[in-house]
């Protein structure tokens, strides 16, 4: 497959590591679960299994979504922005949890409370947990 790559891959604009950054959206919703990360070899595979597959840069490898915790990702359509160097993923999350922290969405904190000085100076921000844990990732990683 990668010696001989169909031309809607070679369209796109990977960087120069060979990855495209992946925003997922759930279908219904439109609510943002994730961002990853897709080389061809892992665009290829989803297009083909109807399954999100990405690459973990973390692993250096291939990450079948869902492959440890069961919570996979059906795709129900494929969009690249006007550049073609970003793609978009509209899936069905099986499960209701993308994040490994065991919630919906990995976007759960939200920058609250901002005090800004007279001079225009940020004096406190705090990140606050916005979405609750769905399910204990200890009980979905064993």
């Amino acid at each position: 497959m990668m010696n001989n790559l169909i031309s809607w891959i070679n369209n796109l604009k990977f960087d120069k590591y060979g990855l495209l950054p992946a925003i997922t959206q759930e279908y219904k919703t439109n609510s943002i679960l994730m961002l990853a990360w897709m080389n061809d070899e892992a665009l290829y595979e989803t297009v083909r299994t109807k399954k999100v597959v990405y690459w973990s840069r973390s692993r250096n490898r291939i990450w079948r979504k869902g492959e440890e915790s069961g919570h996979i990702q059906i795709v129900h359509e494929i969009r690249t922005d006007c550049d073609n160097d970003v793609l978009l993923l509209k899936v069905e999350q099986i499960g209701g949890i993308s994040c490994h922290t065991g919630r919906n969405s990995c976007f759960f904190l939200k920058l609250e409370n901002p005090e800004i000085t007279t001079n225009g100076d940020i004096n406190r921000l705090e990140w606050k947990e916005i979405d609750p844990i769905l399910k204990n990732p200890e009980h979905i990683y064993k």
